[in-house]
């Protein structure tokens, strides 16, 4: 399968602007309507790659299937590390698409940050996404009791991490690519 992660073009923004205000199309992520101009003013800003926090767009094959996104975080104020997600149009779920873009942008970022620590968190519910970053190389770490307003009322959450030490994951037929002529293919994992 081939799936290529690539920095956003300005005509992405209408995605991310439909993630914004179609209630099912997140999933479970779904908190309320959003600014739907806030992706539009983003992308001006700074092309969803600012220094603390970025977006790529998920390809396979000649579709945009989605996106992956990182922000940084740190425990004791001073070690930070990054948080991933990601967000796949429905019809793209369920491919094998979503573990190996994660895996990708894992990579990516370890190549090109200095963080030692890449973490994401999913709902307990959400069998789907455990499966795929225990693919992508994530390690369960542990339950965050009442961590998200969600529905109605505080629901708890599930931590994964992985470490630049840790073993990589097989990935197949993936990559991470700039755009135009400049583009550049990042090495995979043995």
């Amino acid at each position: 399968m081939d799936v290529v992660l690539r920095p956003a073009g300005a005509d992405d923004v209408p995605l991310f602007q439909r993630f914004a205000v179609e209630p099912g199309l997140i999933g479970l992520d779904w908190n309320g309507f959003r600014d739907a101009q806030s992706p539009v003013r983003r992308y001006a800003e700074d092309g969803f790659l600012g220094p603390d926090d970025g977006r790529l767009i998920v390809r396979s094959g000649d579709e945009t299937a989605g996106f992956v996104s990182w922000r940084s975080g740190s425990f004791d104020g001073r070690t930070k590390y990054w948080e991933i997600g990601i967000a796949l149009l429905p019809e793209y779920r369920g491919r094998g698409i979503g573990w190996r873009a994660q895996a990708l942008l894992t990579a990516y970022l370890f190549e090109h940050t200095p963080i030692y620590r890449v973490q994401a968190a999913t709902h307990p519910e959400n069998v789907a996404e455990q499966k795929a970053l225990e693919k992508a190389g994530f390690r369960f770490e542990a339950v965050i009791r009442g961590c998200e307003f969600r529905g109605g009322r505080m629901r708890d959450g599930y931590l994964y991490s992985r470490l630049r030490d840790d073993p990589d994951p097989v990935l197949g037929n993936g990559s991470v690519t700039g755009s135009g002529e400049e583009a550049v293919r990042e090495p995979l994992a043995d």
